[in-house]
């Protein structure tokens, strides 16, 4: 069993909190028993290490045998080792080491039907719930675009509970080369904006029925006037009742279904 939190690897593995050592090593962590088991099933060829304490847990053979079909290395380790790898407060006793990977943005969005691009958004936990209802609603690819957080950032990586794994995520650079690519693979680019015309308008026009990327902006400052004027179109969702707006997250998750029901009724 690893049971020294100041051994090489354990500080390497722990430095994966940081960007900078992100970058450095390719490398990125992978926290809790439903985020690694996604890791093994859907992208073994990805998982370097897996480290668990040995404890009567449910999931505890599970995770062992994916790591042994994988023929992943899988370490024992103490308490006080997976809390120094881990940045939550309370581990739940498994993280993986996982290699970072880079699809280039023609690639990932080729013969695309619903794709999310996330420009400018900065919060993890709402990057990650966005790229989990973007996997949900049968998206075909999420983009990180402009100065947006790192998809590989822990918190994102955690509040996706797996769904990272299931679909192509793509890091791209600013949103003006970035929907020229998503043109010509035959994508409608659609802004989501609150000084936009009405959803159930457009949906009923059958704009949302076609192939389409769905540009999100940052939390605070949504998408400005220059980046509203790369899309075809800019739509809001109508507010029914007395709430002054939804979080990005929220408006995110119906705009995605609403899509998705979309071109499945008209398919």
């Amino acid at each position: 069993m690893l049971s020294n939190p100041k051994a090489l690897r354990v500080r390497r593995a722990a430095a994966l909190a940081r960007k900078k050592e992100r970058v450095a090593q390719a490398r990125f962590l992978v926290e809790g028993p439903q985020a690694v088991r996604e890791l093994l099933v859907h992208r073994p060829e990805l998982a370097e290490t897996v480290y668990a304490t040995l404890g009567a847990v449910s999931w505890q053979h599970e995770i062992d045998r994916l790591a042994s079909d994988a023929e992943v290395r899988l370490e024992r380790v103490s308490d006080e080792v997976l809390a120094a790898v881990s940045e939550t407060v309370h581990p739940q006793g498994v993280v993986a080491v996982a290699r970072t990977w880079s699809t280039p943005v023609s690639e990932a969005v080729r013969g695309a039907r619903l794709v999310a691009v996330l420009h400018e958004v900065r919060d993890p936990g709402n990057a990650g719930a966005v790229l989990r209802a973007a996997d949900a609603a049968g998206a075909d690819a999420v983009v990180f675009a402009g100065e947006s957080i790192d998809p590989f950032h822990p918190k994102v990586v955690r509040s996706t509970t797996g769904s990272l794994f299931h679909l192509p995520v793509v890091v791209s650079g600013g949103l003006d080369e970035l929907a020229g690519e998503l043109r010509q693979a035959g994508l409608t680019l659609l802004a989501a904006d609150v000084r936009g015309d009405d959803l159930l308008g457009a949906r009923s026009e059958g704009v949302l029925a076609g192939a389409v990327a769905w540009i999100f902006g940052n939390e605070a400052r949504g998408l400005s006037a220059q980046d509203r004027a790369l899309a075809d179109r800019s739509l809001k969702l109508p507010i029914f009742g007395a709430a002054e707006s939804l979080n990005l997250a929220t408006a995110a998750s119906v705009i995605l279904y609403e899509t998705a029901f979309a071109q499945r009724r008209d398919a």
